[in-house]
């Protein structure tokens, strides 16, 4: 009986992993002491993708591009999905509108 149980329960974890996975379309952007983490994000071209931004700083940040075109406000230690494209190939720039000095990077669509 205990195999039977054994065999269902990995049988039942095997099912859900996929659903539980990673998507190959998602990419997490971190910012930390103003800055963000990775700098170059590289994600396929022609494609749409998620990337979840993850503020770990105390204080709000806003994600924003032009060439992107997206503008959201992070709390401190919080995180927001922004999703983007489908992009053609090249490079994106994005800032941090309250920390512009410090707080840039690209999306690399490839």
């Amino acid at each position: 009986m205990r195999r039977l149980f054994a065999s269902a329960a990995i049988a039942a974890a095997l099912a859900i992993a996929p659903l539980t996975a990673k998507a190959v379309d998602d990419f997490t952007l971190t910012i930390k002491d103003h800055k963000f983490s990775p700098a170059e994000l590289k994600v396929p071209a022609n494609k749409r993708v998620t990337i979840t931004v993850v503020n770990a700083d105390p204080t709000p940040e806003e994600f924003e591009s032009d060439e992107l075109k997206v503008e959201k406000i992070i709390a401190g230690n919080s995180k927001a999905i922004v999703r983007v494209g489908p992009l053609k190939p090249g490079r994106y720039g994005f800032f941090g509108e309250f920390h512009e000095d410090t707080a840039k990077g690209v999306v690399i669509a490839e």
